[in-house]
């Protein structure tokens, strides 16, 4: 990322394992002449190692609240359900249909402890809105809502799939939103994501059909636009802000305190502490 400074590395360790990879630290260009400070984490770790049900979702967003995340940018590569959503172009989605099935646990609860996050909006429209705006800034073509579906993988949709997507509503396509968003909301950090269309899947009749070749040479010619949408939110976010996620547990949590395991309660604190005795 051109621009970040005082970069440092952290290489986490939480209850749920490993993150993806250490968490790079660094300051952006922020609001009011301040510097930000920005964490990334390549979630499919280095080199592109990890499939998508292969992420450690938990530990990666666990590992983020320990160390002060307000807000997440999912930076995805998505295909495109609608002919209006060119390949190369940029979509901030508002809405997710769940079309995962296999071993990615969705929850940070559970052991002994039950609680019911509201999900109904799984996007924050503030981060959402600031990234639009970007976007703008930085003359880059960007839709502003829209659905992720997300399916399975590794393997890419069947064509009959493709076309229910669309007749479901969905607006994009991708892998990894879920569990990343639902655990992010139990952790009150903002979610929001900068998709970039990498192809039409293989609904479209004269589009080529979605392939890895396909994927990262589009990924490749997106990454500067990608990259300068991230530095003008950063530089246009009050130095101030905080997640919009947060009370988000603030009456989520329905088991009874004196019956939490201490391990759980430890293993949580930094999600579920300040509203605990």
């Amino acid at each position: 990322m051109p621009g970040l400074t005082e970069v440092d590395r952290w290489e986490a360790h939480t209850p749920f394992g490993a993150p993806s990879d250490a968490i790079t630290i660094g300051t952006l260009p922020g609001g009011e002449g301040a510097g930000i400070r920005v964490a990334f984490l390549p979630r499919h770790g280095p080199g592109h190692s990890l499939l998508p049900q292969e992420v450690p979702y938990r530990a990666n967003i666990w590992a983020l609240k320990a160390l002060g995340v307000e807000g997440i940018v999912a930076v995805s590569a998505v295909g495109s359900l609608r002919e209006e959503i060119a390949p190369g172009e940029m979509v901030v989605p508002d809405q997710i249909i769940d079309r995962t099935r296999h071993d990615r646990p969705t929850t940070f609860f559970g052991r002994g402890i039950v609680a019911h996050v509201g999900f109904a909006d799984p996007f924050c429209p503030d981060l959402s809105a600031r990234l639009l705006a970007a976007a703008e800034g930085v003359d880059a073509r960007a839709h502003a809502g829209g659905t992720y579906v997300a399916m399975e993988g590794p393997l890419f949709s069947t064509r009959a799939e493709s076309r229910v997507y669309r007749t479901w509503g969905g607006s994009i396509i991708g892998m990894t939103a879920i569990p990343e968003s639902k655990l992010a909301r139990e952790a009150e950090i903002s979610y929001a994501m900068l998709a970039t269309a990498t192809d039409y899947d293989v609904w479209h009749e004269t589009g080529a059909d979605v392939s890895v070749e396909v994927v990262l040479e589009r990924l490749r010619e997106n990454v500067a636009s990608a990259q300068a949408v991230v530095r003008r939110s950063v530089r246009d976010l009050p130095v101030d802000w905080t997640s919009t996620a947060r009370g988000g547990l603030r009456y989520a949590i329905v088991t009874e305190p004196d019956r939490i395991p201490d391990q759980v309660r430890a293993d949580l604190d930094p999600i579920i502490g300040e509203y605990l005795p």
